[in-house]
């Protein structure tokens, strides 16, 4: 995979141009991006693969919830529909995406949650409805530009930042590093729990914010409790499972597992796998299979693991909460 990578750095270049002449197309007002007279709140990332978008996402539900009629809208990646579609009783991960049926799952009587390729158009809709949304939080949208949100939230983790990566197809960024400069909030994520101060001066130091901008460090908490659709169980309570996961970096999760001196295999999939009816096969050999939550949408279907299947639930914790939460609701405000 590095050989392919090296070998690919001659492309760098166009792709960089391409996606610099892009986004200074709709800095110039070029190419025509949309703004709203309500709250629009874009959560995204520089980078492909998992910065911790979903669990970002969730810490804004569960802030908001119950002041504000939330709706959350994706993309949708892999469901098999087209279009704008509304979740509802019927909803299942193959017609909602993974992430947005988790959404539906925790926070259905709470929350609108969305799916449309065409975020103007999944927008329109949603102001559309009986009870129209009055703050929609954009999931994985700060490439989409033909959107211009009120407030940018970018992602970025502790083992991977951005100022030490490349664009496609060399790097793993969707677009130049200077794109980071359209947020309002840049949050590390994934950070070790014992991160000094010092250390975050010295992070803080490499990615440079603008005077505008505020950078956040947060860490993953993992619970000690596994649940299941038919209960919970204490994670200290199992031995010798198998982890499957799905996701785009499972390390995180295998550290923490491994840390409490746990024994067990790891069946590793590419992110957002369409598991087949091969591997469902093997995996309901097993006899107790933990998952990530996000991973635990697209199996809970399947009968044969609907008594062994057990999912880790996760949320985020901020360095800095409150001025999080002052800057998000001070937005909301003006």
């Amino acid at each position: 995979m590095k050989l392919l990578r090296y070998a690919s750095f001659p492309f760098v270049p166009l792709y960089y141009a391409v996606t610099s002449l892009r986004n200074t197309l709709y800095d110039l007002g070029l190419k025509k991006s949309t703004s709203y007279n309500f709250p629009v709140i874009c959560v995204g990332n520089l980078s492909v693969g998992g910065t911790g978008k979903t669990p970002m996402i969730e810490y804004l539900i569960n802030l908001l919830k119950d002041d504000y009629q939330v709706a959350t809208l994706s993309r949708g990646y892999k469901r098999k529909t087209k279009g704008f579609g509304l979740a509802d009783e019927n909803s299942t991960a193959e017609t909602l995406g993974d992430e947005p049926f988790q959404f539906f799952t925790k926070f259905k009587n709470d929350i609108y949650v969305a799916v449309d390729a065409v975020r103007t158009n999944g927008i329109a809709q949603l102001r559309t409805l009986n009870k129209p949304a009055e703050i929609v939080l954009l999931d994985d949208a700060f490439q989409h530009r033909k959107v211009k949100a009120g407030f940018n939230i970018l992602l970025t983790t502790y083992t991977k930042p951005y100022f030490n990566d490349f664009v496609l197809p060399a790097g793993n960024l969707r677009e130049p590093r200077r794109g980071a400069k359209r947020a309002n909030i840049i949050i590390v994520t994934k950070c070790p729990d014992n991160l000094s101060d010092i250390e975050k001066s010295s992070f803080v130091k490499r990615i440079k914010p603008e005077e505008h901008q505020h950078v956040f460090f947060s860490t993953i908490d993992y619970s000690n409790t596994l649940n299941s659709e038919g209960g919970e169980i204490s994670i200290n309570s199992v031995s010798n499972f198998t982890l499957v996961t799905g996701i785009a970096n499972a390390n995180p999760l295998v550290a923490f597992l491994k840390s409490k001196n746990l024994k067990f295999e790891h069946l590793n999939y590419s992110d957002h796998y369409n598991f087949s009816e091969k591997d469902i096969k093997d995996i309901e050999k097993r006899s107790l299979i933990i998952t990530t939550e996000k991973d635990f949408m697209r199996l809970k279907q399947y009968e044969s693991l609907k008594d062994k299947l057990f999912y880790l639930p996760i949320k985020v914790r901020m360095d800095n909460e409150q001025l999080v939460n002052k800057l998000i609701k001070d937005f909301l405000k003006s």
